[in-house]
């Protein structure tokens, strides 16, 4: 964000600016969330910024505005997930500087301390006849040895409150990154986590030469569905799935929500038949719930799922496993719905 912008939305015209953005926004069917507040509150205060520009286009193309494109826009112009990644990690290097310090001083305490004793103890020992510039002189350090044990206890002291308050900020930032990674509507990871997540499964399965499977799985007729009855009860289907699809994830899988309707499961260590066992029985298990509207207890049918899936090739950078799952996914539409396809099949019949 630009000084002048910011400038602008800290000024007398914020609230009508705020104004400007909902009314286009509900004009323009863009759900209310923070991420797409926060876009169109630039595009009203700034149409001839590069993001106004960008999103000016997308409204003039007819484009919907899914998730997908407020992401993206976000990461070009909104790169707060990066920042917040940057302040996280210097977060985790200063609690570690005030750990090695806090050892220092504690150690430089403890030594105080006993320098102390020995002083004291040698105080004691002087007897009547010790000559007077001795007694002055151990006075004179026991003095100063109290006075370095008094000053590091205040320092320790404040050093400890510091360390509290950082500890509270890394945790705060800590928090701040797990929502920037998460979809607010599903509790799933978000398509930034999934590309990263993936990025990160790629190098380590290349590394250790283990299998990689990717999954894409796409809620069959969906916008039919949202056209009958509504946003709210389409987000209701949206979740289930993704409940459905949470439970089936694991500590090494990744479900995320890729955009849409659309998710997506990382299966690192796990090849094609493996997933596929994973993957049909999440497909069985969200076709075999009759839904009902929560707002009239309506019966809404049973919903389904197309599902792709792709083992990675050697070599193969994540768009192109991305571009093989995807393409079964669509074959499994092209199909008949409600079924898996695996690309290595695709293949096999080209």
């Amino acid at each position: 964000m630009s000084g002048d912008l910011e400038v602008l939305l800290r000024g007398p015209k914020a609230f009508e600016f705020a104004r400007q953005a909902l009314e286009a926004m509900e004009a323009h069917n863009v759900s209310p969330t923070p991420l797409n507040f926060e876009l169109w509150i630039h595009y009203t205060a700034a149409r001839d910024s590069t993001l106004g520009r960008d999103l000016g286009r997308v409204i003039e193309g007819g484009e919907p505005f899914t998730d997908h494109v407020a992401e993206a826009l976000a990461a070009k112009h909104l790169p707060h997930a990066r920042l917040n990644g940057e302040l996280l990690t210097a977060g985790h290097a200063l609690s570690k500087e005030l750990d090695t310090v806090s050892r220092a001083i504690e150690s430089a305490r403890e030594s105080s301390e006993a320098y102390g004793e020995q002083l004291a103890n040698a105080s004691q020992s002087l007897d009547a006849d010790a000559p007077p510039a001795v007694r002055a002189i151990v006075q004179t350090l026991t003095t100063a040895t109290k006075r370095v044990q008094r000053e590091n206890k205040a320092l320790e002291d404040r050093l400890a409150d510091t360390t509290a308050e950082v500890t509270q900020l890394r945790k705060r930032l800590e928090q701040v990154r797990r929502d920037a990674m998460t979809d607010g509507l599903t509790g799933l990871a978000n398509r930034k986590a999934f590309d990263e997540a993936l990025e990160r499964a790629v190098q380590t399965c290349e590394s250790g030469r283990q299998p990689l499977t990717l999954a894409v799985l796409d809620i069959d007729h969906f916008k039919a569905f949202n056209d009958t009855w509504g946003h709210q009860t389409g987000d209701q289907v949206i979740r289930y799935v993704a409940s459905v699809i949470a439970r089936a994830g694991g500590e090494a899988r990744t479900a995320a929500r890729y955009g849409g309707e659309e998710f997506a499961i990382i299966l690192p260590g796990e090849d094609a038949r493996a997933a596929q066992a994973v993957v049909e029985q999440i497909r069985e298990e969200v076709a075999s719930r009759v839904l009902k509207r929560r707002s009239t207890n309506e019966d809404l049918g049973a919903v389904t799922v197309s599902i792709g899936l792709a083992e990675r090739l050697p070599g193969e950078p994540e768009a192109g496993l991305i571009e093989r799952a995807d393409a079964a996914l669509y074959a499994s539409k092209r199909a008949g719905r409600n079924r898996t396809t695996n690309a290595a099949k695709l293949s096999v019949a080209a």
